[in-house]
């Protein structure tokens, strides 16, 4: 009667969800001042002022047809232009309009991409530590999903493991920088071998390998660390993109595609986009959000708070004898569990109310994420129980 695979789907959340329901749960039964929620990537910084006074503006508008109808499939066409030409004025790229798909945010940009792009018996490589659905979504897609180990020094891709990972059933690379879970930011050194590798296996094999660049956190770096564009790079590179971290809209779901203009066949790669979008029913991205994106093409985030709380943090945690990685972009710290089992280290945390989430779904058993794109207050609170749940390990 119903599809078994998309039953233990439905059945079964997602760790992150699960810890996030959890916290909810538990917060009413003993108090939400007693329960600290780090498991969800839930912006707590307010948008920026130009999104409300641009939904202000087209609210007033007098054609609620045109705010609230259906734009094009694609998305509406003087949106695609604002969104190229930004793409465009920043990194230089001559993206046409006809190569921006608008979306239902990162997660459905991923979906249709993969879908777009897969082929029978093609394989997707995930670059640990990665956003658990990346598994979820290559499957959904057909494809094969196939996890390259990362270097515990520099949290970068393990190249030597890549290497070994391409073949010729390869389709695409999925590139997150700045990554969840570990807010590293790969260097251009790093992303300059994983071209050149990419191209030389290309052309061994005789197929394009497309970099899939996974960008939601892109303007969440602190410290002027540079976070270059693969499009520049790599000519074979589709752009997912979400205004959901950049603008602090999570729950409006809106973003867009990019296929780069160099990109071979870059055509029907587009057609096959639209395609992938029409059979997964992701047609007309929410209309009024279209509009508030194009407007608000150009304001970037106040990363103050975040940066604030990461070095709060960071620190305080490091001083307890905690072995933290050093987030240079995003919102999330990554840090080595005292046990082996980080299952079992967030299962402790819960006891403390401290909701961790364990790294195995990230392709990083041993560590653990805590997301602190929450109130500063709870970060203050949270520290005794930190140090609590660290102590217990030293007796």
């Amino acid at each position: 009667m119903y599809n078994k695979t998309m039953y233990e789907l439905g059945s079964h959340r997602s760790v992150i969800r699960d810890l996030f329901e959890f916290g909810k749960k538990r917060a009413a039964e003993v108090g939400a001042d007693k329960v600290y929620d780090f498991s969800l990537g839930n912006p707590n910084v307010p948008a920026p002022d130009g999104v409300k006074e641009a939904a202000e503006r087209l609210l007033a508008m007098p054609d609620n047809t045109v705010l609230h109808g259906y734009t094009s499939a694609q998305g509406d066409a003087e949106v695609r232009k604002a969104v190229a030409d930004n793409i465009n004025a920043r990194f230089g790229t001559g993206i046409s309009p006809d190569l921006i798909y608008m979306t239902c945010g990162a997660a459905a940009s991923l979906t249709i991409t993969l879908n777009a792009l897969y082929e029978d018996g093609d394989e997707f490589i995930l670059l640990a530590p990665f956003f658990p659905e990346y598994s979820v979504f290559v499957k959904a897609a057909g494809g094969t999903p196939v996890v390259v180990p990362f270097d515990e020094k520099t949290f970068a891709p393990d190249l030597s493991a890549l290497e070994k990972a391409v073949t010729p059933r390869t389709k695409g690379v999925i590139v997150n920088s700045p990554n969840n879970p570990s807010g590293t930011v790969y260097t251009r050194k790093t992303l300059d071998s994983i071209v050149s590798l990419l191209e030389r296996k290309s052309a061994e094999y005789g197929r394009k390998i497309v970099l899939i660049a996974d960008e939601p956190y892109r303007e969440l770096v602190y410290d002027d660390i540079e976070v270059p564009y693969l499009p520049n790079l790599y000519p074979d590179t589709v752009v997912c993109y979400s205004y959901s971290k950049s603008l602090s809209l999570p729950g409006e779901r809106i973003g867009y595609i990019a296929i780069s203009p160099r990109m071979t066949e870059k055509e029907n790669v587009y057609a096959a986009v639209c395609g992938a979008g029409r059979a997964l029913g992701y047609v007309c991205a929410p209309s009024m959000f279209q509009r508030v994106a194009a407007a608000c093409v150009n304001e970037r985030p106040d990363i103050t708070a975040y940066r604030r709380n990461r070095d709060l943090i960071y620190s305080a945690l490091t001083e307890m004898g905690y072995d933290c990685v050093h987030p240079d972009g995003a919102f999330y710290l990554f840090v080595r569990s005292p046990e082996p089992d980080a299952n079992a280290f967030s299962e402790r945390a819960k006891t403390f109310g401290l909701l961790i989430v364990p790294g195995d779904t990230f392709g990083a058993p041993g560590y653990v994420r805590i997301s602190y794109c929450v109130g500063r207050d709870m970060i203050e609170r949270s520290l005794p129980a930190f140090r609590d749940l660290i102590n217990t390990y030293k007796k």
